[in-house]
């Protein structure tokens, strides 16, 4: 993977820029001053961050792998350790499909009704390849979501779920915070 120099990255105009990022230089980056990244995150090849009004907030050590995208109007969070598979999609606003409005972002907004909503991945959170996250979504800390999933709602921490639309499977071991721990320690 072809990766921008530090140098690089901080010309691309971030809102902040944490240490040892990495971020390919076939990524799309949309509205950098509104996205956030901290350090050690790693962004891979064919990914799309459009920052909205509320702006992209990216932790420590999070890795979106391929072909990720996350975008819309209000603010995403992803929190430190949080693990986005290839293929995920993230989305923050949506449009109307009643039929009562017009859809595309080539229409104005007065003929439109996008709605958006917050969308967090909280701690250790893994999202499985080919998910879609919907407006709205707030994954606990350590939840999974199985690959090809789709998901809308709060999903309980240590918690794995998946299909469509995504229902909980089994609980998840906290094992992981033990190796956290010991990881940040130095250890």
């Amino acid at each position: 993977m072809n990766f921008y120099s530090e140098s690089e990255l901080q010309t691309l105009g971030f809102a902040s820029l944490g240490r040892q990022v990495r971020v390919s230089r076939h990524a799309s980056i949309h509205n950098a001053q509104g996205i956030s990244i901290g350090d050690n995150a790693r962004i891979d090849d064919f990914c799309v961050l459009s920052a909205g009004d509320g702006g992209i907030h990216i932790g420590n050590h999070v890795h979106i792998a391929v072909m990720g995208v996350i975008l819309g109007k209000a603010r995403i969070d992803l929190e430190d350790f949080a693990n986005i598979s290839g293929r995920v999609s993230i989305y923050s606003s949506t449009d109307d499909f009643s039929g009562e409005f017009m859809t595309n972002p080539t229409v104005p907004a007065v003929y439109t009704n996008v709605s958006s909503s917050p969308v967090r991945i909280g701690r250790h959170a893994i999202v499985g390849a080919g998910s879609v996250l919907l407006p709205g979504t707030i994954l606990g800390a350590g939840a999974a979501v199985g690959a090809l999933s789709l998901v809308r709602g709060v999903l309980d921490e240590f918690t794995l779920y998946g299909g469509i639309p995504a229902v909980r499977i089994r609980g998840r071991s906290r094992g992981l915070l033990a190796r956290e721990a010991a990881f940040l320690r130095g250890a």
